[in-house]
């Protein structure tokens, strides 16, 4: 029973979830999280991840919009945005989808209500 109680020195203490980021990574990720309105489609770089971004630009060019989309594939700056499931859909620093690909037309809604 001496185990309880007891702390270990040594352990590295963090704010991430998988104990794998440090300090330093974590603090890039929420200024990268807080720079600059845009449209960021956030995912590993999969199949489904690419058919979101594929839907968006779809969505962007339907309604005559010049925005670029920045793919983040970096998983603490995935994670600095609470998401836990991707693909997700981040426009201007607010996520508004997460865990499925949208269809093109449900992106234009996602846009005009953002923007609006």
């Amino acid at each position: 029973m001496a185990l309880f109680g007891k702390k270990n020195k040594e352990a590295k203490t963090t704010s991430c979830c998988c104990g794998n980021c440090d300090a330093e990574s974590m603090a890039k990720a929420e200024t990268a999280k807080t720079e600059g309105a845009g449209i960021k489609v956030l995912g590993t770089g999969c199949a489904k991840c690419n058919a979101l971004e594929a839907a968006t630009k779809a969505a962007l060019e339907q309604l005559g919009m010049d925005t670029t989309i920045d793919h983040v594939t970096d998983f603490s700056q995935i994670a600095a945005y609470g998401v836990m499931t991707t693909p997700a859909l981040v426009i201007d620093g607010k996520v508004v989808s997460y865990g499925k690909v949208l269809k093109t037309d449900e992106v234009v809604k996602l846009l005009q209500k953002a923007r609006g």
